[in-house]
C-alpha cells in the first residue's frame, strides 16, 4: 500500500527481520539477530533518548549511527517508566520487503498478553483463537469511573487509486506512542472488505512496518462480523419478498391465522416483536382474539409498495453483474417479479448500525427500526414491522464486541464495523472508542481512522459519529503524500497496476506547491470543527527535501497547528516518533469546544447545501426522485437525522478527473435514501455505486498460500 522511504543504510535480506520480545526467556534467537539496527538518525531535539531502556540486567542493544560508524545509544533518564512488557522491537531491512512477508516474520505474542497489558480482566474479553479476543462491551462497566484520554482522529488529503497511506500512520502513530514515547495507547481501525481486499486497493491493516497482525487473519474474514452483517441483512431481503408474497396469496383471516396460530389449547398470542407493531399502530389489544376485523386488517397487512423499496440483498465481493438484477422468476412466485440488486456487505446499513451503536439495546432498538420501504399508503414500514429486529440482533450479537488485535511492535488495537466512507460514514464503531478512551485513561491516546479524504471520511466521524457518541477529538491528522500533491497541482492520472510517470518520482516543487491548494483546503475544513490540525507527510523513497519543506511551509501556512515528515512505512514507530509528539503537543493545547458543520433542525436541503458548500459548490441541483424521497423523509419525520453522502473519494466534488480544490460547480443529487435505524439521510452524489467492481487484473492474481506452511502469500 504506502510505498515509503526505506532505510538505505543499512540493506538486510528478509530472514533478518527479527521480533525481539522484550521479556525474559521469551527470545530464542541469537544475541547478534537480537541487535535492533536504527534507521536514519532521529531528529536532535528528541535523539534517541526517547528508546525505552532495556529491563535491568539486559545489555543496551540500540545503536545510533553517525557517519560510518556506530556509536552506543545515550542512557535514557531514570525517570523513564518501566519498559511495557508486550513491547517489541523489530530489525528493519531495506528495501522494504512486502507486507505479507514482513507480517509472516513477526510472532506475534498470545492475544491474553495484549489484554493483560491494557488491563482488561479475562472475564471481559472471549478468545477467537491465539492472536484475536473479542472485548466485551461489560468491560465498560468497569471502566466507569476512569477517565477519558486523548482522542485522535486520522484523515487524509483526497488520495490516488493507490491510496495514501492513512491506515500505515495511524498504525505507525500508535507504534510510535507506545512503543517510543512510553504513552497508553490504542489504535481503532476499522475491518477490511473482502471486496477491495481481493479487487484493487488490498487489505487495511496498514503497510510495511506498520501494521496490524496477524496481517492474513485481519484481512480474511476475522472474527466473522462481516459475515453476521451479510447473513442479517440478507434475511430481512428475504422476509421482505416472502412478506408481499404471502400478502399478495391470502385473505385477511388467513394471514391473520397463520401470524397468530392457536396452541393446541386454542388460544393466541402475540410475539413480543408483534406488540411493538401493534404499539406503533395504536392498538393497545394484547390478545388477538379482541382485534376487530379492521384492527386484524391493519395489524397483519404490511401492504409493502414494491416500488418503493430501498433493501437490498448485499455479499462482500467486487461483482459489478449484480449491481441490478431480477427476483421473482420461478414459476412459483406467481409473477412477482421486480428489479433489485446488491450492494456491499460494507454499504449495508446493518453495518452503520453496528458502528454508531452504543449498547446491545441500542443495537436492538436501530435494527427494529430500520426502514426497508413504504406501504402503499406511504407509510414507512420497519424491520419490526416484519419481525425481524430480534432475529438480526440474535445474528449481530457477536459482531457487537470489538475484536482485540495488535501491531508489529506490539501496541493494541481495536477492529470493529467496516463501512466505506464515500457510500456510508465511513468509521470504526463508537464503542471500540469509548472502550478504548477508557483503557488507556488520562494521558493515554487513542487513535481512530476515517475513511478517504478529509472531506467524507473526517466530515462524517465529526457530523455522525461524534453526535451520536458525544465524544469530541483534540486532535485530527490529515494524511498527505507528494505523490498526491503533484496529482492535485496537475501531475498525469495515477492509475492503479500501472507504473507511475516521470513526473511523481523526480523533483518538482512546482507541481507540488500548486497541489498543496488541496491539502490547505482540507485543513481549512478540518479546523472549522475546532480542532487542532496536524500534517502527517508520508514520505516516500523519492521525495526530496525540497518538497517535503514546500508541504510543511503550506500546511503551516493554511493554519495546520504542525507539519511532520513520517516515514513509518519503513521504519515502524520510531519513523513517526516526530508525528507523536506534535500529536501529543496538539491534544494538550486544545481548547475550542467541537463545532457541527450544521445544526440537526436545519431542513434536510439546508443540510445538504451545506456540505456542499464545504466541498466548495456553488450550488446543489436535485433530481426528481431525490426532490420526492426529501419530500417522503420529512412528511415522515426523518428530516431531523444527520446527513451522509455518497460521493466520489477522488475529488471534493462529484467528478473524480477534478483535482486540486474545485469550486463553484454544481453538486447533483441524483437519489436520496435513509437509513433510519443507523441514523442519518444518504443523498447519492452524481453516479455513486454501492457495488464496486473488480478491475482488469484483480489482486487476487497474487494472493495464494503455501501448502507446506499454511502460509499466506501475496496479500497486501
Amino acid at each position: 500500500m504506502d510505498l515509503a522511504a526505506p532505510p538505505t543504510n543499512h540493506p538486510k535480506p528478509l530472514s533478518s527481520v527479527i521480533l525481539r520480545r522484550r521479556r525474559p526467556g521469551i527470545n530464542k534467537c541469537s544475541a547478534s539477530q537480537q541487535r535492533l539496527v536504527s534507521p536514519p538518525p532521529l531528529p536532535r531535539h528528541h535523539s534517541l533518548q526517547l528508546l525505552r531502556p532495556d529491563p535491568p540486567g539486559r545489555a543496551q542493544s540500540v545503536v545510533a549511527r553517525s557517519g560510518t560508524g556506530t556509536v552506543a545509544a545515550p542512557p535514557l533518564p531514570m525517570t523513564t517508566p518501566a519498559p511495557n512488557p508486550t513491547i517489541r522491537r523489530l530489525d528493519v531491512a531495506s528495501p522494504v520487503p512486502a507486507d505479507i512477508d514482513i507480517a509472516n516474520s513477526v510472532e506475534p505474542l498470545h492475544i491474553a498478553d495484549i489484554a493483560a497489558e491494557l488491563g482488561i480482566p479475562p472475564e471481559h474479553y472471549d478468545l477467537y483463537g491465539k492472536y484475536k479476543a473479542k472485548v466485551l462491551l461489560s468491560v465498560l462497566d468497569q471502566l466507569q469511573g476512569q477517565q477519558d484520554g486523548y482522542y485522535v482522529v486520522v484523515g487524509g488529503i483526497t488520495p490516488t487509486p493507490l491510496g495514501e497511506g492513512k491506515s500505515t500512520t495511524t498504525v505507525g502513530l500508535c507504534q510510535a506512542l507506545g512503543a517510543f514515547l512510553d504513552k497508553k495507547v490504542v489504535t481503532c481501525v476499522r475491518q477490511p472488505s473482502q471486496g477491495p481486499t481481493f479487487g484493487i486497493k488490498g487489505g487495511a491493516a496498514g503497510g510495511g512496518y506498520s501494521q496490524v497482525i496477524p496481517m492474513d487473519e485481519f484481512n480474511l474474514h476475522m472474527t466473522g462480523d462481516i459475515h453476521a452483517i451479510t447473513a442479517a441483512n440478507n434475511l430481512l431481503a428475504a422476509a421482505i419478498d416472502t412478506r408481499i408474497f404471502h400478502e399478495n396469496s391470502q385473505s385477511d383471516k388467513a394471514l391473520f391465522n397463520r401470524l397468530c396460530p392457536p396452541n393446541k389449547e386454542g388460544k393466541r398470542r402475540f410475539a413480543d416483536v408483534m406488540i411493538r407493531r401493534l404499539i406503533k399502530l395504536g392498538i393497545s389489544k394484547t390478545n388477538p382474539d379482541e382485534l376487530t376485523p379492521e384492527e386484524v386488517r391493519r395489524f397483519a397487512r404490511l401492504d409493502i409498495d414494491p416500488a418503493s423499496i430501498t433493501w437490498r440483498r448485499v455479499m462482500d465481493v467486487n461483482d459489478r453483474f449484480l449491481r441490478k438484477i431480477t427476483v421473482g422468476q420461478g414459476p412459483e412466485e406467481k409473477g412477482m417479479v421486480r428489479e433489485t440488486g446488491f450492494d456491499i456487505s460494507v454499504a449495508s446499513e446493518i453495518m452503520a448500525v453496528l458502528a454508531l451503536t452504543t449498547s446491545l439495546a441500542d443495537m436492538r432498538e436501530r435494527l427494529g427500526r430500520m426502514v426497508i420501504g413504504n406501504s402503499k399508503a406511504g407509510e414507512p414500514v420497519t424491520a419490526d414491522d416484519l419481525g425481524l429486529g430480534g432475529a438480526l440482533t440474535v445474528l449481530m450479537k457477536d459482531a457487537i464486541h470489538p475484536t482485540l488485535m495488535q501491531t508489529l511492535e506490539g501496541t493494541p488495537v481495536l477492529v470493529h464495523a467496516g463501512p466505506f466512507a464515500n457510500i456510508a460514514h465511513g468509521n470504526s464503531s463508537i464503542v471500540a472508542d469509548k472502550i478504548a478512551l477508557k483503557l488507556v485513561g488520562k494521558g493515554g491516546f487513542v487513535v481512530t481512522e476515517a475513511g478517504f479524504g478529509a472531506d467524507i471520511g473526517t466530515e462524517k466521524f465529526m457530523d455522525i459519529k461524534c453526535r451520536y457518541s458525544g465524544l469530541a477529538p483534540q486532535c485530527a491528522i490529515i494524511v498527505a503524500t507528494i505523490r498526491a500533491l503533484k496529482m492535485h497541482g496537475g501531475g498525469p492520472d495515477v492509475v492503479a497496476g500501472k507504473p507511475l510517470d516521470h513526473a511523481y518520482v523526480s523533483e518538482n516543487v512546482g507541481l507540488v506547491e500548486a497541489g498543496c491548494v488541496n491539502l490547505a483546503k482540507h485543513i481549512s475544513n478540518t479546523k472549522s470543527y475546532g480542532v487542532n490540525v496536524v500534517v502527517a507527510i508520508n514520505k516516500f523513497a523519492t521525495d526530496t527535501d525540497a518538497e517535503m519543506e514546500a508541504v510543511k511551509n503550506a500546511a503551516m501556512a493554511a493554519g495546520a497547528f504542525d507539519a511532520v515528515v513520517c516515514s513509518h512505512h519503513a521504519h515502524g514507530g520510531k519513523g513517526a516518533v516526530d508525528l507523536g509528539l506534535a500529536v501529543q503537543r496538539a491534544c494538550e493545547s486544545q481548547a475550542e469546544p467541537l463545532k457541527f458543520l450544521y445544526p440537526l433542525e436545519s431542513s434536510i436541503k439546508e443540510k445538504i447545501e451545506s456540505i456542499a458548500n464545504f466541498y466548495g459548490a456553488s450550488g446543489v441541483e436535485y433530481s426528481e426522485q431525490a426532490e420526492k424521497q426529501i419530500e417522503i423523509y420529512t412528511k415522515q419525520g426523518f428530516s431531523n437525522l444527520p446527513i451522509c453522502m455518497a460521493k466520489t473519494q477522488y475529488s471534493f466534488s462529484h467528478v473524480p478527473s477534478m483535482k486540486g480544490a474545485p469550486s463553484g460547480f454544481v453538486l447533483p443529487i441524483r437519489d436520496v435514501r435513509a437509513s433510519i435505524g443507523a441514523g442519518f439521510i444518504y443523498p447519492l452524489v452524481g453516479t455513486m455505486s454501492t457495488m464496486p467492481g473488480l478491475p482488469t487484473r484483480p489482486s487476487f492474481y497474487e494472493i495464494d498460500i503455501d501448502t507446506a506452511t499454511g502460509k499466506v502469500m501475496g496479500l497486501s
